[in-house]
Order: structure tokens, then C-alpha cells, then sequence
């Protein structure tokens, strides 16, 4: 099969949408952080270069889940970059030294993500580095989070809700990528990671033998595969992960190294191997997902 991403069915300018001609797997894909839309005036706002705010960014994850249309499942995709506005957190996790003003009264300013600097208007990209020279205007936070967090939520839970109003069930796939080595931010510092990293919030957000599924078919293509550490699944996995509902989520990271160069952001001959083998791993989901009970 092709890895190369479908026509899009719905592209707003702020998610793409790629969809089969007929859903027939409960099965629903999202890359929040593969968007790389820099706005021309986030750029100039902020004190790093282009390639430097590219850190944190999941490169090319939406490219490597593509195939997910072909096994009758939607892939929905941020085309806004996670530097600029992370979907993958709470509406408001907001850390208020950023900003000129007062912030929202239903900020979220205690987190561990806003204290590492990373959340939903990140202060720092992946490698710790600084995103501004000075605050923000408090009108930026309503700006991003109305104009971009919302509607990719809104669409998301869309998806998810019609699955699970046909098919009686869902599972929400939350696609991601890792840096190869824990960066100062993250809870594994300078450490080597494995090739694959199984979020499920510590069994709550997902049934286990789905998980188990994905571990095993990873396994089975020769993947070092670990659950939980130092990902356990973010916003989008503990809030759509309600299993007694039916509705599952499963958050896969992948090792970087195995399809990018991470200083240059370029494919390597990784990718295609690593994109065939993912049409195996969706394939597996979309058949143990029309099993799972709701």
C-alpha cells in the first residue's frame, strides 16, 4: 500500500481530515502534533529560529498513519504547529509568568505540564529552550485556543461520537513521536528510549486487550515496545479513554529515530519500512477493536 497521505476529505486550514469512502472499522486516528503551519507572526514573535521551534514537533506521524483510510478508519491531523498550540492538553494550562494580564479563572496553572513549560501555549520547545523574548498579550490565549484548539477538538469528538453511534464502540488511536534520547523537559533525561511507547493512563483509558494487541503485533515486526514510561497518554488519551462507555484510547509514541534525521527534520530510508509496518499494526486494531465489548 501507499504511505503517501489520502485527498483530503475536510481540510480547514486548521486540521485535515482523511477519510474512507465508508468507515468500517470503530477505529479513529489523530495526529495532534505533526502540524507544520508556522503563522508567519508566531515565528517573528518568538526568539528562536524556524528549524529550533520545529523541536517539539511529531514530524511526518500524519504521512506514517495514512494507510488508516485504507483499513476504514478516519486519520485526523493539526495542521497548526504543537510550539504555537498544543491539542494534546487542556483548553487552559496556562503558565501565568508568560503573560501580560490576568489569565482565564478556569486556568489550569499548577500542572506538571505548564511547570516543564509545555502547556497548551508551550514557554519552551522540546530541548528547553525559550519560545519568546517578552509576555503575550492575554488576547492571545482566547486567539489560539478559540481559533485552533476548539475546532480541532469540536471535529474530534465528532468522529469519535459517531463511531461509537455506529458501531457501538470506539477506539481513539492518539498518534505521536519521541525524541531518541529524554530531553530536559521530560521525566527520562538524556536516557535512550525504546522503539515504542503503549499509552493507556495506566490501564484506565483502554481496554487491555487492546493494548495488548498493539504490543503484540509491534513484538511480532521486531519493535522494542514499552507501556506507560515515559509516556502514559496525554490530554486527548485521558479524556476520551472511558472504557466502561466504549469508548477506548490508545496513545502510540515512535521512536524518532527509526524514520528522521532529528537535527534536519528529513525522512530517512527508515520511513517507508516503518510506514508498511504500521499498516500492519492498524490492521490489527481495527480487528481487535470490532471485538472489544463496550
Amino acid at each position: 500500500m501507499d504511505s503517501t497521505p489520502l485527498p483530503a476529505a475536510n481540510d480547514t486550514g486548521i486540521f485535515v481530515v482523511y477519510a474512507p469512502a465508508e468507515q468500517t472499522a470503530p477505529l479513529v486516528f489523530a495526529s495532534p502534533h505533526s502540524g507544520r503551519d508556522y503563522p508567519p507572526d508566531f515565528v517573528a514573535a518568538s526568539r528562536l529560529d524556524p528549524a529550533s521551534l520545529r523541536r517539539s514537533e511529531d514530524s511526518f506521524v500524519d504521512e506514517l498513519f495514512a494507510c488508516a483510510p485504507v483499513f476504514g478508519a478516519p486519520l485526523i491531523a493539526a495542521q497548526f504547529p504543537r510550539a504555537f498550540c498544543d491539542p494534546n492538553r487542556e483548553p487552559y494550562e496556562l503558565d501565568p509568568r508568560m503573560f501580560a494580564g490576568p489569565l482565564p479563572v478556569q486556568a489550569n496553572t499548577r500542572s506538571p505540564r505548564v511547570a516543564a513549560g509545555l502547556g497548551t501555549i508551550a514557554r519552551v520547545v522540546a530541548t528547553g529552550a525559550e519560545i519568546y523574548g517578552g509576555k503575550l498579550p492575554v488576547a492571545e490565549i482566547e486567539r489560539r485556543v478559540g481559533r485552533y484548539y476548539r475546532p480541532y477538538h469540536d471535529r474530534l469528538r465528532q468522529l469519535v461520537d459517531a463511531t461509537c453511534e455506529r458501531f457501538g464502540r470506539s477506539l481513539l488511536v492518539d498518534c505521536h513521536s519521541m525524541p531518541s534520547v529524554g530531553g530536559p523537559m521530560d521525566r527520562d533525561p538524556g536516557s535512550s528510549r525504546v522503539d515504542v511507547v503503549l499509552g493507556d493512563c495506566y490501564g484506565r483509558a483502554c481496554a487491555p486487550d487492546i493494548v495488548q494487541a498493539a504490543e503484540d503485533t509491534f513484538r511480532s515486526l521486531g519493535y522494542r515496545v514499552v507501556r506507560n514510561a515515559p509516556y502514559a497518554g496525554g490530554f486527548t488519551t485521558r479524556h476520551y479513554g472511558r472504557p466502561a462507555g466504549g469508548s477506548h484510547a490508545l496513545q502510540i509514541e515512535l521512536n524518532r529515530a527509526l524514520y528522521m534525521d532529528e537535527a534536519t527534520h528529513a525522512k530517512t530510508e527508515g520511513f517507508h519500512p516503518l510506514a508498511a509496518h504500521l499498516e500492519t499494526v492498524v490492521a490489527a486494531l481495527a480487528a481487535v477493536s470490532a471485538g472489544a465489548a463496550p
